[in-house]
């Protein structure tokens, strides 16, 4: 008991299980399986966020391409279910049964030799995490070793989320193009389509978020997060002490990709698409938005940030459908000038400290001893006649 309470201490896990308690248990039975599926899409977007807090707060490393290894994670897992969906006897119809249908429309004979890794499950699941690690692994080698970095490297984030979206756009016989891929309906016979799937899947989403902000944290607290944090502030003094500041921004790049990967496979399981426009430059700074109104140094806040501003589009683009892009400028713009470390930095600076005081105050007044009682006159003693005062011998004869 002891030691669960020492690493719930260490690790700062309070605010992680009532995260949990929230995912797990409140909404589940709070929320009809619409609007939990659609808790469970906007939780894939809190991967990229939770990896953006490892790369960018504590990293020093901003990104403005996330969504494009939000995507080839998505595409890795929809590229499976799509050659599931895609068996000779579903595509009897087309000239070439057996291939997905925007193949046969692209007039593809046989199946590109890029698909065919993703007929293994195994091998696609490995394939969402490895392939945006490899990807990010080649960008940060090539720009952190040059010690390219600050506003320079946002840029080249977002022209490679650029390249990415025109370069599937573009090969829409390998792709789908700008319609994605579509009809994404079993996994391995499995109906992911039914109110239990979508519930089994939430869960698997909600269990998989908690894995990755768990291991970020060790991350934080080990000697490898203080590095990093040294080297967000003074990276020229911990260049200089004998560390190689270049490979531990690699790592962290790489790092915050694999979570991405994660997020965006469990997006395509979960709302049964992949399309281009989940990777472009918009999706990726929508992506930095959820980090930054959560707090760039919170893996739980930055949960929240995702979950808050994913509901509040649903919520203004249902209501207010001419609006609902200035009420979502005007949320994001209020929030941050209002608390520059987000809703995290709202709590740790001011709900905090002021719900501390407020406990110390009544701890003092409970332990404040109380006024001495003031004993009231015995009726007895109240009853009994007075004695007459004595006069001085001098005044009374006087008066006699």
């Amino acid at each position: 008991m002891n030691f669960i309470k020492a690493s719930i201490q260490r690790y700062q896990l309070g605010s992680l299980l009532l995260l949990v308690l929230l995912l797990a248990v409140v909404l589940p039975l709070s929320l009809d399986i619409f609007r939990l599926n659609l808790v469970g899409k906007y939780l894939t977007y809190a991967f990229v966020a939770v990896g953006l807090v490892m790369v960018w707060g504590y990293g020093g490393v901003l990104s403005l391409g996330q969504g494009v290894f939000f995507g080839i994670g998505g595409y890795a897992m929809a590229m499976f279910l799509k050659l599931e969906a895609s068996d000779p006897v579903s595509t009897k119809i087309q000239t070439t049964p057996g291939i997905p249908d925007f193949m046969d429309w692209n007039q593809i004979t046989e199946l590109p030799a890029l698909w065919l890794p993703f007929k293994s499950l195994p091998l696609s699941l490995a394939l969402v995490v490895l392939a945006p690690m490899a990807l990010a692994w080649l960008i940060s080698f090539a720009m952190f070793k040059r010690r390219v970095g600050g506003v320079y490297f946002a840029i080249i984030t977002q022209a490679v989320a650029l390249i990415c979206t025109v370069l599937i756009i573009g090969q829409q016989g390998y792709t789908g193009g700008v319609n994605g891929m579509t009809d994404l309906k079993t996994l391995l016979g499995w109906d992911t389509r039914t109110d239990s799937a979508k519930y089994i899947l939430y869960y698997v989403c909600v269990g998989l978020l908690v894995l990755s902000i768990l291991l970020c944290r060790w991350i934080q607290t080990s000697k490898l997060g203080t590095l990093l944090l040294a080297m967000r502030d003074k990276e020229d003094r911990v260049r200089f002490s004998g560390y190689d500041v270049s490979n531990f921004k690699v790592f962290t790049f790489c790092l915050a990709a694999g979570l991405s990967g994660i997020g965006g496979a469990m997006f395509a399981l979960q709302v049964g698409f992949m399309s281009p426009s989940f990777v472009g430059i918009v999706p990726s700074i929508e992506m930095v938005i959820f980090c930054a109104v959560g707090g760039r140094m919170s893996l739980v806040g930055a949960v929240y940030g995702a979950l808050l501003v994913n509901a509040g589009k649903t919520l203004f683009s249902e209501s207010f459908p001419d609006l609902w892009l200035f009420l979502m400028a005007a949320l994001f713009i209020g929030v941050t000038m209002a608390f520059p470390m987000g809703l995290a930095g709202l709590w740790e600076d001011t709900i905090k400290p002021w719900w501390a005081s407020r406990r110390q105050a009544l701890r003092d007044a409970a332990a404040k001893p109380p006024p001495a009682a003031v004993s009231a006159p015995s009726p007895t003693a109240a009853a009994a006649p007075q004695a007459e005062p004595t006069l001085p011998e001098g005044i009374g004869r006087q008066r006699a």
